[in-house]
């Protein structure tokens, strides 16, 4: 039986976001995923237990997106938050608020990432990063589909502050 190796140290344990892989098809590396979502938190402000990331398979994708948002097949990404959010009035305000709370829950098809990586001429790590800081501002009350582009404006610049395509 294959043991599963540890993508952090013992010390940082405690500080690391919590992602799992629970698919088997798209092998994916979580120490690059681990130290992206703790920079993500760190740029943020967001506390220690914000949010978890689970990458599954696109036929449990495709069953909460059917669930959740009434929608057939799989999605990238969805974002399942720990309770009701308006929209922010902005980012700012709206991590102040959010400080130290349980934002929420991101799931992630990496079939579909690396998919979607190929499309628009991206490493595969990199369309996982994208993925992870769309879902949390998600988490945070933005809907890209009703603010008239507001959300894609606060994720360009994130993007470019942490480093991302």
């Amino acid at each position: 039986m294959k043991r599963k190796r540890r993508a952090r140290t013992a010390a940082s344990k405690e500080r690391e976001p919590a992602i799992e892989n629970r698919q088997k098809v798209v092998r994916v590396r979580l120490r690059g995923l681990l130290h992206f979502a703790d920079r993500l938190r760190d740029e943020l402000g967001l506390g220690e237990d914000s949010l978890a990331v689970r990458l599954i398979s696109n036929a449990e994708m495709a069953r909460l997106n059917k669930n959740y948002r009434g929608k057939k097949g799989a999605t990238d990404v969805l974002s399942f938050p720990a309770d009701d959010r308006r929209k922010p009035d902005n980012l700012r305000t709206q991590l102040r608020k959010m400080r130290g709370t349980l934002l929420g829950d991101i799931a992630i098809s990496p079939a579909v990432a690396k998919r979607n990586a190929k499309i628009h001429n991206r490493h595969f790590v990199e369309e996982l990063q994208i993925l992870i800081l769309h879902g949390v501002l998600h988490l945070l009350g933005y809907d890209h589909e009703t603010d008239r582009g507001e959300m894609q404006r606060v994720e360009v610049r994130l993007r470019r502050r942490l480093g991302i395509a």
